[in-house]
């Protein structure tokens, strides 16, 4: 299949869907939008709700039913992003080849830019279901899944332990970790949440589920990867600023070459999960070896 044009379609759904949840940036407090949307329009690959939105067709599902969930997720992983930049944490001036939203707007009101987005997706996620087109129970365990992976358990708790780790030795177990969670929860709850906003089985959610955990550890491994030789210019970010924080990464406690064997076996584990799919599923099996060959 042609992802770049999958990938190109999908963005520009999502992108339309997220123009009309957000606040427009006229509306007050002005700033606070602007902050908002500035973040949210920069340029983001948008893989976690394409991977909510073709996870949704691989069990027959279709995107619109999805699209308020996928957005949602974006959001999240917004938020994320402008607190993960912030000076408290990593610290960074350029967030795909644009300055990072403390740079533009200052500290304080990127902190509640990123609150506000969080916010607005659990207002998304809890309209789910209103209009009878998600069943309440299916709503409620997308929200419930969606806010575990984003919590103490997942991705936030995955980033304190990173934090933690700087200019540590770790073993390999803790490593995996931080990966998990910092990155990969939010991976799984987007593959889940699709899969269940799809009428899936329980049987085809637990398979998405192995996709999920083996695809989002990857994508960390790949990005440690290209934090080594990745090229400044299409990543739009400083490169080897892991290695000047002392960052816990798979090349640091493995080397660059097992670092690369390690990302090809989990997109082989992620390819193996879908073998009880058909064609529908060929966009997931697409994003799998995108995942580990990109080069942003």
């Amino acid at each position: 299949m042609d992802l770049n044009a999958y990938f190109k379609d999908y963005r520009a759904r999502v992108d339309k869907a997220l123009d009309s949840y957000l606040p427009g940036e006229e509306v007050l407090p002005a700033s606070l939008h602007k902050a908002m949307r500035y973040s949210t329009f920069a340029a983001g690959k948008r893989i976690r709700p394409i991977l909510m939105m073709a996870a949704c067709e691989a069990v027959g599902g279709t995107v619109d039913v999805v699209m308020p969930a996928a957005c949602a997720m974006e959001m999240i992983h917004t938020y994320s992003l402008i607190h993960d930049d912030l000076p408290a944490m990593d610290d960074d001036d350029f967030r795909r080849g644009r300055p990072t939203c403390h740079k533009v707007f200052g500290e304080a009101l990127a902190i509640l830019a990123g609150d506000a987005l969080l916010t607005e997706a659990f207002i998304l996620l809890s309209q789910m279901g209103a209009d009878k087109s998600v069943p309440l129970e299916v709503a409620r365990r997308v929200t419930s899944q969606i806010a575990r992976c984003a919590g103490s358990m997942g991705m936030v708790g995955g980033q304190v332990v990173d934090m933690d780790s700087e200019g540590k030795d770790i073993d390999l177990p803790t490593l995996e970790y931080i990966h998990t969670r910092k990155t990969g929860a939010l991976i799984l709850a987007s593959v889940e949440a699709g899969a269940l906003l799809g009428g899936a089985t329980q049987d085809q959610v637990d398979a998405l589920g192995r996709y999920a955990k083996a695809a989002g550890l990857a994508f960390q491994v790949a990005d440690d990867i290209l934090d080594i030789v990745g090229d400044q210019a299409l990543l739009g970010k400083d490169v080897g600023s892991d290695q000047e924080r002392g960052k816990a990464t798979y090349p640091a406690l493995l080397g660059l070459d097992a670092a690369r064997d390690r990302a090809r076996e989990l997109r082989d584990v992620a390819l193996d999960s879908l073998s009880c799919f058909d064609e529908r599923a060929e966009p997931l099996r697409s994003i799998a070896h995108y995942i580990v060959d990109r080069s942003f």
